[in-house]
Order: C-alpha cells, then sequence, then structure tokens
C-alpha cells in the first residue's frame, strides 16, 4: 500500500531560479549535516506524503520533496518520505506518518486536503504543511477566504494565473496556425488556474496585436480533461484530438499527463511546441528538450524549504503562502531551444507585461483573488 523511504542527501536537482530563490528571501543559516558543526534538531522530526504521482514525477511531487529534503539536511535530521500509490493511501499513510512520531508533515496536493484537515484537526501538536490546498472549505482547493480551516495547517499556494498569462502570450505569439490548446487531468481549481491564466494572455495578446489566435480545449468554463493525472491512453488521445484541430503549441496541466502529449506531439508529423507546468520540464525530463517552448513554474521547493524550515525553528506562521510573480512564488522557465525562435522584442513585450501584472495595471483573475 505504501513504500517508505527515509532520504538524508538527494540526487535530485533543485529546479528553482536564482530570481525566484531572491524573490523568496534568502536562506536560513545552515547547520547540522549541512556541514556547519552544530548539533542536529533532534526534536524534530520532518515527513513528507506523495499523491498518487509518487517523488519521481518530474514535476509537483519531486519539487515538494526536494525543499523539504533541503530543509531536513540543514537541520542535520532525516526526511521520512511516503509515497501514495492511489488515493485509497492518503489517510493510512497520514496515520504512518502521526503514527512514526513525525513533528512536521508535508501534504503534497490538493487531493490529500482531507486527509490533512481530519490528522491536524486530532493532532494539534503537529504542524502540517499543505501544498495546492487552501484547507478552507474544499478538498479540490475551490475555496480560498484567506484563513485555514484548522489553525496547525499551513497552506503553499501559487497564483499560477500570473506566469500562465506570460506563456499564453508567449504562445500566440509563437503560433504559425493561430490556435493553441490546452488540457488538464481533472477541472480542480489547481488545474484550470493555469488553463485560465493561459487563455487570459492569448486574448491579452489578440487585444494587444489586432491578432486572432484561438484557444482549443478550454474556454473559460469547459473544456478538455482527461479524467485523471496519469500518462495513460487518455492523456495521449485527449492531446491528439487537440493538436488534430490545428493546435501547434500545446499546455497539458496535471503532472505526468504531459508525457501523453509527447506521444502525440511525435505522431503529428509537423511541428508542436510544449508547455511544461510545475517545473522546469526541460530540466527535469529529457525527451522534452526538443520540443518544450517553455514551462510555467510553481517554486514549490523553496516555499516547502522556508516553512518546513521555519517549523523546525518553531517560527511557522500558518497564514496562507501565495506564491507570485511579484515574490518568485511562480514564473517561466528559460526559453532554452526556442531562444532564438523567440524575438528580443516579444521578450521586452513579456518584461512589460510582468511588470504591468505585478504592480495591477494589468489584471489577472483567478480563483485565488481575495
Amino acid at each position: 500500500m505504501k513504500k517508505t523511504r527515509r532520504a538524508a542527501a538527494t540526487g535530485l536537482t533543485l529546479l528553482v531560479t536564482a530570481a525566484a530563490l531572491a524573490g523568496c528571501g534568502e536562506a536560513p543559516e545552515e547547520t547540522g549535516a549541512s556541514g556547519s558543526g552544530e548539533a542536529a534538531n533532534s526534536d524534530f522530526k520532518p515527513c513528507i506524503v506523495s499523491d498518487a504521482g509518487g517523488f519521481d514525477d518530474k514535476s509537483f511531487n519531486q519539487l515538494g520533496f526536494e525543499g523539504a529534503t533541503r530543509a531536513a539536511e540543514e537541520q542535520g535530521v532525516e526526511l521520512t518520505a511516503v509515497e501514495s500509490n492511489s488515493g485509497n493511501d492518503y489517510g493510512p499513510n497520514m496515520e504512518s506518518l502521526v503514527a512514526e512520531g513525525c513533528t512536521t508533515i508535508v501534504s503534497v496536493g490538493f487531493a490529500l486536503a482531507a486527509a490533512t484537515k481530519e490528522a491536524a484537526t486530532a493532532n494539534p501538536e503537529i504542524d502540517f504543511v499543505l501544498i495546492d490546498d487552501a484547507a478552507d472549505g474544499g478538498d479540490d482547493g475551490a475555496t480560498f477566504d484567506g484563513q485555514p480551516d484548522v489553525e496547525n495547517i499551513k497552506p503553499l499556494l501559487y497564483n499560477t494565473a500570473e506566469a500562465a498569462f506570460l506563456a499564453g502570450y508567449l504562445a500566440a505569439d509563437t503560433s504559425e496556425t493561430g490556435k493553441v490548446g490546452t488540457y488538464g487531468g481533472e477541472p480542480f481549481p489547481t488545474v484550470t488556474i493555469f488553463m485560465d491564466g493561459f487563455r487570459q494572455g492569448v486574448e491579452y495578446y489578440n487585444e494587444q496585436k489586432g491578432a486572432d489566435v484561438q484557444v482549443v480545449g478550454w474556454d473559460g468554463e469547459n473544456g478538455s480533461f482527461t479524467g485523471g493525472f496519469e500518462a495513460n491512453p487518455a492523456a495521449t488521445e485527449t492531446a491528439r484530438q487537440i493538436i488534430n484541430q490545428d493546435v501547434d503549441v500545446i499546455l497539458p496541466v496535471g503532472g505526468p499527463i504531459y508525457q501523453g502529449a509527447l506521444t502525440a506531439i511525435a505522431d503529428a508529423g509537423r511541428d508542436v511546441a510544449l508547455i511544461g507546468t510545475d517545473a522546469d520540464l526541460f530540466e527535469t525530463d529529457p525527451n522534452t528538450q526538443e520540443v518544450v517552448l517553455t514551462s510555467i513554474l510553481k517554486n514549490m521547493s523553496d516555499s516547502t524549504y522556508q516553512a518546513v524550515t521555519a517549523s523546525a525553528e518553531g517560527e511557522i506562521d500558518f497564514a496562507p503562502y501565495v506564491g507570485t510573480l511579484e515574490d518568485g512564488g511562480v514564473d517561466i522557465a528559460p526559453l532554452h531551444n526556442y531562444e532564438d525562435q523567440v524575438s528580443d522584442t516579444v521578450m521586452a513585450e513579456l518584461d512589460e507585461i510582468r511588470a504591468g501584472i505585478i504592480d495591477g495595471s494589468i489584471t489577472v483573475e483567478s480563483y485565488l483573488q481575495q
């Protein structure tokens, strides 16, 4: 039912840009196993539980794992990590970590919201860090009033609509067919927030350029979804249906489902660019390097690190963290192999749009707005 591993060190690459790190503040002084010579924080036992994607998903779970691992290393302790194989594992895995005496438990993903709230209510002495759910009324991130239901849960949220807006603008300019597309795993707010921002970015491009680039797969209310978050035939077929509508830039939202798009792109017989989510797919999955235009980043590694470190030092603030372009919590990745194909003019326009989103002169709507 579950696989447990302890990580004193990890070979996974930290996938946050220098700008994102700077936006989230300086790291605390290193301790314990990091080499400072100080004693380990023996009272601190950090733990993490994945959703069904597992810690090697090259995306969402991996980033949370990296951040928690880094925090544990600096405290001179081991991270206890439990992977979930399905939704049936969430409750039992959470119970197992509580039984092990964990002092801080990181839950990766809104799918774990119900199990996290139940465990937090029953164990007020434990600090819980919940990634991608507000813990304030729904189990799919659907509501956000700025205050979690349970006082010992620290929500980590990311206004990816802002970064997706940039990606949508870039996609619209890159497209030669005048059609770009997106699809998701399931229509949860943490998924559609990417699709909303992407659509708004394309619409802004059309307004600014007098263009008519169309978005296939999401109209703001209805769209294309695979029904889950697995890299399965449904993900491939959904991507293929979108690409067959003359789409030449595609944004899959939902962890491993991007792999279905890779297969559909390979079968298309023409150039189709891919936009990744969460992590920089160019860095995490070499199979994407020939087709990935950019990725919409969540700086989950650093924000998880910050939250776990604050818990270790007895300084955790349970107010929700919402990552934005301004604080480096979200961004788009470098263009890598596409850099020479995007003009300096467009890059300058993206810089202006970024500044406009940050200063409020350009409005990006999302469910995380209060």
